[in-house]
């Protein structure tokens, strides 16, 4: 996520870093390659130019506080501007009052309007709230379907809608729908055109006097920059927008739309998509993207995503195994696909403050990970919890059965055997530098280019 502008707006404050002053001259020098490395990103020409005059003034203007360098002020001052550029603070959506509350989603074709109203009423149901979706996209082929799949998937009630009965009409009964069954949100998917047009507008507008929405979300391809900013400004005056949707920001945005949208429209962006899973939507909190952006981890969401994942007994469990030299493939199998639900290896790593240069120099292939999963899956759990049995006849067995050459089936085996022993040293270790260390080694030993067998 942010790559490229991340990298170039860490070596742009990496000439600020080590100065014990402060000067118009030495912020100038650091502003104009922030300037460049956030144009580059798409972002909003009017929202770069008032973001660096408030970076300039707060840093020439205030004192700099007992305990930090002129440098490490000047790069939270850019922090905290990029924070508030975004929003300053992450807001929820607004569902409190007479139920059900109506969400409408709207946003042009190919922005992943669908699979973001299921992604949301998983989350929603998995918070204890009770979602019924809507499908009122009767232009699209199977975008009615789509979203009954979506519905099945997540076990969440789905409106059982014909296209022929036109859009408002689905929506108006949907809710009413709804309503009879208990249901405490309403999600609406909405059709979506390649470019803004009059009819396309004026049915929202209808969808919208009929349902009363209490929140209406453009959802915008995160990879799209300025052209994502420029529409959601255009359904805003339409529509009144109250807040925004990132999807596809698991790939290489360049950052426009995240650092301008808020901005241009002052509507916040509530949600992002981080990947294509059904789970993969995240909160979007301005302050813990900031911190990413400028290279500094987020801490919290790693956090939150491994309690969400792993099993507080589990872990125990786990801990005991490592320490007791008893973690098996069949454990290992178990963590691989806890990692892999958690999001990618580089996003993971880029989490943690001070991975930067790890990710940077690693090589992430989550293709390793999968073709760990499959080697492991095709070992019997006598094999598995005791990978010293597995004799060369059973390695050919195995890769054959996973697809896999021998080769990587020895390979898998050695660096599993490596890894228990590191594990055992890192249930003791208290240093986090060390645990990186152990953490890159398990990838493959250091080096250039990691890997994980």
């Amino acid at each position: 996520m942010f790559d490229a502008l991340s990298e170039k707006l860490s070596n742009a404050l990496k000439k600020v870093k080590g100065q014990s002053k402060l000067t118009e001259e030495n912020i100038e020098t650091a502003l104009k390659d922030v300037r460049v490395a956030l144009l580059e990103a798409d972002v909003n020409f009017k929202v770069v130019k008032a973001f660096l005059e408030t970076v300039q003034e707060t840093a020439l203007g205030e004192e700099i506080p007992e305990g930090l360098t002129a440098g490490q002020f000047f790069i939270k001052t850019v922090s905290d501007e990029l924070a508030e550029m975004m929003g300053g603070g992450h807001q929820e959506l607004n569902l409190e009052g007479r139920a059900p509350a109506v969400v409408l989603m709207v946003g042009l074709q190919g922005s992943g309007k669908t699979t973001t109203a299921g992604k949301l009423a998983r989350l929603l149901k998995e918070e204890g709230r009770k979602p019924y979706l809507v499908p009122a996209d009767v232009y699209r082929p199977a975008a009615i379907d789509q979203l009954a799949t979506l519905a099945t998937r997540i076990g969440v009630p789905c409106h059982p809608a014909n296209a022929a009965d036109g859009a408002v009409r689905i929506a108006k009964e949907g809710v009413a729908n709804a309503r009879k069954q208990g249901a405490d949100v309403v999600l609406i998917d909405t059709a979506g055109r390649l470019a803004i047009d009059e009819p396309l507008m004026e049915e929202l507008a209808e969808i919208k006097k009929a349902t009363s929405p209490r929140e209406i979300l453009f959802v915008a391809d995160g990879l799209t920059g300025q052209d994502a900013v420029n529409t959601a400004q255009a359904f805003h005056e339409r529509l009144g927008v109250t807040g925004h949707i990132l999807t596809k920001m698991d790939g290489d945005a360049r950052g426009g739309a995240a650092l301008s949208i808020r901005a241009v429209t002052q509507q916040p962006i509530k949600f992002m998509g981080v990947g294509e899973k059904l789970e993969q939507l995240e909160r979007f909190h301005p302050d813990r993207i900031a911190t990413r952006i400028l290279g500094m981890g987020d801490l919290v969401t790693l956090i939150e995503k491994a309690q969400e994942t792993f099993d507080e007994k589990k872990a125990l469990e786990l801990q005991r195994k490592m320490r007791n030299n008893e973690f098996t493939l069949e454990d290992f199998l178990e963590q691989i696909r806890a990692m892999r639900s958690m999001g990618s290896m580089k996003d993971l790593l880029g989490m943690i403050p001070g991975a930067s240069g790890l990710v940077k120099n690693a090589k992430m292939d989550d293709g390793q990970l999968v073709k760990a999963e499959a080697i492991i899956s095709s070992m019997t759990l006598e094999e598995r919890s005791n990978h010293n049995m597995i004799n060369m006849s059973r390695q050919k067995r195995i890769a054959k059965g996973s697809g896999c050459k021998q080769s990587d089936v020895n390979r898998l085996l050695k660096q599993f055997a490596q890894t228990r022993k590191m594990m055992k040293k890192m249930s003791a270790l208290g240093d986090p530098g060390q645990a990186m260390q152990m953490a890159q080694s398990m990838l493959g030993g250091g080096g250039k280019n990691p890997r994980m067998f």
